[in-house]
């Protein structure tokens, strides 16, 4: 029969991930490279600006409001089951296992999006540190960003210490820069604008849809803190460590994403924004610290652009994994290799089919629409699983939320309004979008329910079994 939290010696695989190799640095440290902050402020103020104006900080204002309580979700769900599949593993158990299947599905077809989006950017500001000319060069960008993305995939492979040890040593690298061109900015007497507080406010939306709008990328924005919650498995205390990295870590890119987006709003105009917008603090840099000291920040988006690339690998080859182990898909990407103790031939289909993809996409536009249209259906998949997080952790925790104020709030209706927030942003924004973005963004979601009914006989059912199970009264600390 089977139980709410599963132990690890019941998988039928024949290696496990190697434990304890990550402690709580380590997890705030993925968080943070997760979410790539010099990256995503470089990739996507344009997309933001274009999308709301001025009131880009009250996007990532509400939106990480809602995201909080997403991330306080994953937080609780993961003191009762830490898991590799992460939302793929809590939402099955708890809900239905083909709801865990869509979970899993659309945190995979998400990450596949990101990095073929996400290497070429990494191609053209490689390549634009020693020649502006070819960095408009598409075959040049997307040879580097494949060369690049190869030699992450390497670094995955070998073992997650390694990985670790160079998300340590890149985001270190990157915070440092950030934070430095951060008090630049604020300090810095010439300005476009003065600061307004309706950059905060609700008021600066144009209706309901322009606020969901600008959500939709904000969520983007702060997606790919949970890769510790992917890692909890081989994280040093994994009821506690991978929640409680994500928390840190989104704290430290809410309060950088807010800095450099007010700091966008008075250091350049909309024109010069959207005439630049692959290259956004490339232009910030230039205006507080002029030559080769503002060269610096482009450095950090290189790095940072490297780091996420990374960091969504692992939470793709560990969903996969979970998902092999479970028999949801074939079982050989469940195998772990005996000496790196990581999912390799999961890594191996996870890097090979966004190089596919990658020179398909070159044939496709620029990279700014690209990255426009990826960042829309990014945005929409990642809803899907965030959500369903959400609702999992109410469900999980609901005869628990009246006897405690601290779940109450933490665990019921905080992750219950992001959850809200989540689904009313994906229906509102659909019709907003262009074909492609729907096509991509809600195509490859719906190609999941293909595998997820092929594979429901082996997922484990019975919904009206789990109601009946005991459950945790208060998560541990």
């Amino acid at each position: 029969m089977p139980s709410e939290i599963r132990d690890e010696d019941d998988h039928p695989e024949p290696g496990k991930l190697i434990q304890d190799a990550l402690s709580l640095l380590d997890s705030v440290i993925m968080g943070v490279a997760g979410v790539a902050p010099a990256f995503t402020i470089a990739a996507s103020t344009a997309a933001l600006t274009a999308t709301v104006g001025l009131g880009g900080p009250a996007s990532l204002l509400y939106c990480g409001f809602a995201m909080f309580g997403i991330v306080w979700a994953f937080h609780y769900l993961g003191t009762r089951e830490a898991s590799a599949g992460a939302a793929y593993t809590w939402v099955g158990n708890l809900l239905h296992p083909v709801l865990g299947y869509l979970a899993g599905w659309s945190l995979i077809v998400s990450a596949l999006i990101f990095m073929v989006a996400g290497t070429l950017p990494a191609g053209s500001l490689a390549v634009g540190l020693f020649s502006t000319a070819l960095a408009n060069n598409v075959l040049v960008v997307g040879t580097v960003g494949v060369t690049v993305f190869i030699l992450v995939i390497i670094a995955v492979g070998i073992g997650v210490k390694i990985a670790a040890r160079l998300q340590v040593l890149l985001s270190t690298i990157e915070l440092a820069v950030l934070f430095l061109f951060a008090l630049l900015m604020l300090l810095h007497g010439t300005r476009v604008h003065s600061f307004n507080w309706t950059w905060l406010s609700p008021s600066i939306f144009h209706g309901f849809s322009g606020f969901f709008g600008g959500a939709l990328i904000a969520a983007f924005y702060y997606w790919g803190w949970d890769v510790t919650a992917n890692l909890a498995e081989e994280t040093a205390r994994p009821r506690r460590n991978p929640g409680l990295g994500a928390l840190l870590g989104v704290a430290i890119v809410f309060c950088l994403f807010e800095v450099f987006t007010i700091g966008s709003n008075l250091l350049l105009t909309s024109q010069e924004i959207k005439a630049n917008a692959s290259d956004i603090l490339g232009i910030l840099g230039q205006i507080v610290w002029p030559g080769l000291g503002g060269k610096t920040i482009v450095v950090a988006v290189v790095l940072s652009t490297v780091a996420t690339l990374e960091t969504t690998i692992v939470q793709v080859t560990r969903t996969l994994y979970v998902m092999g182990r479970d028999g949801t898909v074939p079982k050989l990407l469940g195998r772990v290799h005996p000496r790196s103790k990581t999912p390799m031939l999961a890594t191996v289909v996870a890097g090979m089919i966004p190089v596919l993809l990658l020179f398909g996409a070159l044939f496709i536009g620029s990279v700014e629409s690209i990255l426009q249209d990826a960042i829309n259906a990014v945005g929409l998949q990642i809803a899907v699983y965030y959500s369903l997080a959400g609702f999992t952790v109410v469900f999980a925790y609901r005869r628990s939320l009246l006897r405690s104020f601290r779940l109450f709030i933490f665990a019921g209706l905080w992750p219950l309004l992001g959850a809200v927030f989540m689904v009313t942003m994906f229906f509102v924004t659909i019709p907003h979008l262009n074909a492609a973005t729907q096509i991509v963004g809600i195509g490859t979601l719906a190609i999941g329910i293909i595998p997820a009914t092929f594979s429901r006989n082996r997922m484990r059912t019975g919904l009206a079994y789990r109601l009946l199970q005991p459950e945790v009264e208060e998560a541990p600390e």
